[in-house]
């Protein structure tokens, strides 16, 4: 297990409609909150004056303010809104030379949208807040378990860190390390309970990082078990093929190209494992474009042992030739 700790500057790169923006975060202690930036610029937001428009391939919703700022970005069937604010960057040394810079936030609303939702009861009083709030969103949750992260406690539970793959073996580093192996304690789930394993402790697996981003950390609903439902299910092939969200890549089970519909946040899955069939067999967060122009993606992986959107184990790019590109299958949103 990584044991490396460090209070620092974190910087990462995304593109939002291939414009990239600079964003610079700190880790803070104590509490939870492990990133905070300058306040996004306030506008219209404030006092309302919002203009709409519909998009497709995804359908969805673009929210300006009253000089023509894209101020979010709302899809069809998603709780996941991307919202503009001051730009950040996040950085992983160890791994790679790349950075990652974003005026992208990425946060859930409280519902799933569906056209005309800009005039529920909820919108009027959520968005405003949530284009001003500082507060660490799910890109800035899922750095917290990068490569020397500090960590962090909540009611007396460490909550984020430096977090290993899995424990070693002599086959190599396990997987089935889920977020509440990560956190020490057991975990009631509308079908099933777990018990954590004391030897899992401070690890998360591919599958087990995205559900401890956006289940524990953001909320999302979970599911114990590998079915359809009302929740993220356990492995990454049952998210793929049974779990919620809106598709915005379908998995033909051939690479995945054209990349034109993803934004930060999205989930993406791969096939590492073709010699095993053509199933999904790995999952991570699309970060955006890097300072090479490239596409990166966050996962968990056994050779950097943790989460990393560095290049141990393979360059961590959906576009190219690299290991992740041949492998990348399919994406959804949230």
């Amino acid at each position: 297990m990584r044991k490396a700790i460090r209070i620092g500057v974190l910087v990462a790169v995304i593109v939002v409609s291939g414009t990239a923006a600079v964003y610079v975060a700190k880790e803070e202690k104590p509490g939870i909150t492990a990133m905070s930036a300058t306040a996004a610029t306030p506008g219209a937001a404030a006092a309302g004056g919002y203009s709409y428009e519909r998009l497709d391939a995804p359908a969805r919703t673009i929210v300006r303010d009253s000089a023509g700022t894209q101020l979010a970005s709302f899809t069809d069937g998603s709780r996941t809104v991307m919202l503009t604010g001051r730009s950040r960057t996040f950085t992983e040394p160890k791994f790679t030379k790349v950075t990652v810079t974003s005026s992208a936030w990425i946060r859930f609303a409280p519902q799933a949208w569906k056209e005309g939702g800009e005039k529920e009861a909820w919108f009027g009083d959520w968005l405003p807040k949530a284009v001003g709030d500082t507060s660490p969103d799910l890109l800035a949750f899922a750095l917290q378990y990068t490569d020397g992260s500090a960590p962090q406690t909540a009611k007396k539970l460490r909550v984020a860190g430096d977090a290993s793959f899995g424990p070693d073996s002599a086959e190599g580093r396990q997987e089935k390390s889920d977020f509440y192996d990560f956190l020490g304690i057991g975990w009631d789930f509308p079908d099933k309970h777990e018990n954590a394993e004391p030897a899992r402790f401070g690890s998360l697996d591919c599958s087990g990082f995205v559900r401890m981003v956006y289940g524990y950390r953001a909320g999302y609903p979970m599911l114990g078990t590998n079915t359809k439902g009302p929740g993220l299910p356990r492995r990454a092939w049952a998210m793929s093929e049974l779990g919620p969200g809106t598709p915005v890549i379908a998995d033909t089970k051939k690479q995945a190209t054209n990349y034109s519909a993803l934004q930060p946040g999205d989930i993406l899955f791969f096939n590492l494992e073709p010699h095993l069939g053509p199933q999904v067999s790995h999952t991570g967060i699309y970060l955006g474009i890097d300072s090479d122009g490239k596409r990166r993606v966050l996962s968990s992986r056994k050779v950097a042992n943790g989460p990393t959107f560095g290049d141990a184990g393979g360059v961590s790019l959906i576009d190219g030739e690299g290991t992740y590109a041949k492998a990348f299958r399919a994406a959804k949103r949230l």
